[in-house]
């Protein structure tokens, strides 16, 4: 089963998932849609491995990275069909080492300007999650019980700093660039705030 994203790790969400794109004739192509028979429900990817050419699917010149706040990477790196040869993209061996470096290049500029964790904080975070992942091997009840605690620590943690910071007038602008996030997803943050004070 094809995954619609090669979601590469990311320590700011979604907003900055990075993957693998194509290029056909020199620009990104539209998904690709698998003919299932009838019915209304027409499945589709962009999934980098589906540009294979097959059934009439468009054949892939170059790979190229790309990130879910819009970036894209500058560099393309061709695919050698005479190595690929007639094999589906998924069965080949293609290295994704160049699209992921690019990908890797942006978020560390997006991570510059992003607001640093104090280095106790950061520390502690390390130690929770460390605590978390041995707690969840060995009783798996009592670190989903943790995980909801955080969850609702965090949660209100967040409410009251975004209602200090929309008393500040901060722009969503400042907000998404102090997160490293985009100014949609900021826009709703303080938005949520502002609802949740009336």
């Amino acid at each position: 089963m094809l995954v619609e994203w090669d979601w590469w790790t990311v320590d700011f969400g979604d907003a900055h998932a990075g993957a693998a794109g194509v290029l056909v004739g020199g620009s990104e192509p539209g998904p690709v849609y698998f003919d299932v028979g009838s019915g209304s429900d027409v499945p589709s990817t962009t999934h980098w491995s589906a540009y294979d050419g097959w059934a009439r699917r468009p054949r892939a010149e170059a790979l190229r990275a790309g990130c879910a706040c819009g970036w894209r990477g500058a560099a393309e790196y061709p695919l050698d069909w005479d190595t690929i040869g007639d094999q589906p993209l998924y069965e080949a061996d293609v290295d994704l080492a160049g699209p992921l470096a690019d990908w890797n290049a942006h978020l560390s500029l997006v991570r510059d300007k992003a607001v640093p964790l104090p280095e106790p904080l950061a520390a502690l975070l390390v130690e929770i999650t460390e605590q978390l992942t041995a707690t969840a091997a060995d009783t798996p009840l009592a670190a989903l019980r943790a995980a909801g605690v955080l969850e609702r620590i965090a949660a209100r943690v967040a409410r009251e700093t975004v209602g200090a910071l929309c008393d500040d007038g901060v722009s969503a602008e400042a907000v998404a660039t102090g997160l490293g996030t985009t100014r949609s997803k900021a826009l709703v943050l303080l938005l949520t705030a502002q609802d949740q004070d009336r």
